[in-house]
């Protein structure tokens, strides 16, 4: 294990934990996507089934039972205790469009087709696709709390450091995850354009036509055009 991947996990707990307690302070879950914290609930459940069959570390085993517990509980938060505040209406990005798709292609482009392996790849390819429902949402509703920029923030850079731990242990260990390289790829370019303004503008992000062009071409892809409304960050504190 290297310090990429120590500082990829520290941030990706971050951004859960910070996402939670923004829920809890606020009582609210306005501005969060309920259908990507579905999704990386469906993630971290079929990529972690190998607790139940093997041991690693106690450092790896502890980590994935607090993501677990993170996912479920942010799901639980915005669907259960604080559900009067979920805006369904706002929260519209097809499911289908990407669970289909991850499916069909974890049964074709997989290393094993045994159950466990098929449903870690369906994790790999899901969790590139996840923050699609959130970035959607944003960008019809052209609003995004600071609290939501910055767990988008520490979202997009776990997966940059994970890039990076790939990068090492291809020079030092001679390691190469085609699946989990293409896919990790893949997601951080998703968050590219909100990675540069977040960087450049730091908490206000004023409106930017390249940006809701970005956001717009993600998003077409798999659910129409989102509305006119222009992407704007008028952000909240708590």
């Amino acid at each position: 294990m290297n310090v990429f991947r120590i500082l990829g996990d520290i941030s990706h707990l971050l951004a859960m934990i910070i996402l939670i307690v923004k829920i809890w302070r606020s009582k609210s879950c306005s501005g969060i996507s309920g259908k990507s914290q579905i999704l990386f609930a469906l993630v971290f459940t079929s990529r972690y089934l190998d607790l139940f069959t093997s041991f690693i570390s106690f450092y790896n085993t502890i980590m994935k039972v607090i993501f677990l517990l993170c996912a479920y509980a942010t799901v639980y938060l915005i669907y259960g205790k604080f559900g009067n505040t979920f805006d369904s209406e706002q929260d519209s990005f097809h499911l289908q469009f990407l669970l289909v798709p991850v499916t069909g292609l974890s049964l074709l482009e997989n290393y094993q087709f045994i159950p466990l392996e098929i449903l870690w790849t369906f994790s790999i390819y899901l969790e590139a696709v996840a923050i699609l429902p959130q970035l959607f949402m944003i960008s019809k509703t052209g609003e995004a709390e600071t609290i939501t920029t910055h767990y988008l923030f520490f979202l997009g850079l776990y997966r940059a450091l994970y890039l990076a731990n790939w990068i090492w242990r291809y020079y030092t260990e001679h390691f190469f995850d085609r699946i989990s390289v293409i896919s990790g790829v893949v997601q951080t370019i998703f968050y590219c354009d909100f990675f540069y303004l977040y960087i450049t503008k730091g908490c206000y992000l004023p409106v930017k036509a390249e940006y809701k062009s970005q956001l717009k071409k993600l998003t077409h892809k798999a659910i129409g055009k989102p509305s006119r409304t222009g992407y704007k960050c008028s952000f909240k504190t708590y």
